[in-house]
């Protein structure tokens, strides 16, 4: 590592608690120096130096660093597999699930949870824990406003129930929002809640280095409980899901055994 990166990497840290050694280092180089070389600096140090004065940037820093790209029903496959196979087995006889979505960016999948879970429970009876790393997304999480093509792999009757038209945007409907609470959480900082009966994290494991996937697997594994499930991103399988304690459900979903 880079004398200026490493620095960097040591002075993030201790201002705001997050580890970029655990992130994968080429990616992670390149997607902050192309940040600092927009904003006209030329090393990684005087980056940090006016991050250390200037809010704004900093935001706009924890923007590039979290990667938010998302949309509701995101590989739709794979949602049809949690509602028609996952879920009818997590339900049964139970009046109310723990449900975690994870690293949930501007919330399009905690809101795809709650129409998919309304299937099967009253809204009043649903309540998912929804945690990201970067306030300014859960802020726009908790707006609920959305471009068109966030929700290009929608149902129809889902679009139809659960959203309303508002000039170029789509607003989601306030139950559905409700049903919905959002949190700061860093992953690989912060201690996790138990017994849930299902975690989803999609689509952010990718960027972490091998050592902060395997710490990460521990943690989720230790926060379902047993028979729960882990949902995870479609370039994220786990291939040896018997070292966390899980067994395979379906392609990209592992139970606790």
């Amino acid at each position: 590592m880079s004398q200026d990166y490493s620095q960097f990497v040591l002075g993030i840290k201790k201002k705001t608690g997050i580890d970029l050694s655990l992130y994968k280092e080429a990616q992670m180089k390149r997607r902050l120096a192309s940040l600092y070389e927009k904003k006209g600096f030329t090393s990684f140090q005087s980056f940090f130096e006016q991050l250390e004065k200037d809010n704004e940037l900093l935001g706009e820093f924890l923007d590039r660093m979290t990667i938010n790209v998302s949309e509701f029903y995101r590989n739709a496959k794979r949602w049809e597999v949690l509602e028609g196979k996952i879920l009818p087995q997590l339900t049964q006889n139970k009046k109310r699930l723990k449900v975690w979505s994870a690293a949930c960016s501007t919330g399009e999948e905690p809101y795809t949870l709650a129409m998919v879970l309304s299937s099967f429970y009253p809204l009043s009876q649903i309540d998912i824990l929804a945690t990201d790393l970067d306030e300014n997304v859960i802020e726009k999480a908790k707006i609920g406003l959305y471009a068109e093509r966030a929700l290009q792999e929608v149902p129809q009757t889902i679009k139809a129930k659960y959203f309303t038209k508002q000039g170029m945007f789509y607003k989601v409907d306030d139950q559905i929002k409700k049903s919905v609470t959002f949190k700061k959480h860093n992953l690989l900082a912060d201690s996790f809640e138990k017994e849930f009966d299902l975690i989803v994290c999609r689509n952010v494991l990718i960027y972490f280095t091998e050592e902060a996937k395997n710490l990460l697997y521990q943690k989720f594994s230790q926060s379902l409980r047993q028979g729960g499930v882990f949902f995870v991103g479609s370039t994220e399988q786990i291939f040896h899901p018997q070292l966390y304690g899980f067994e395979n459900a379906d392609t990209f979903f592992y139970r606790k055994k």
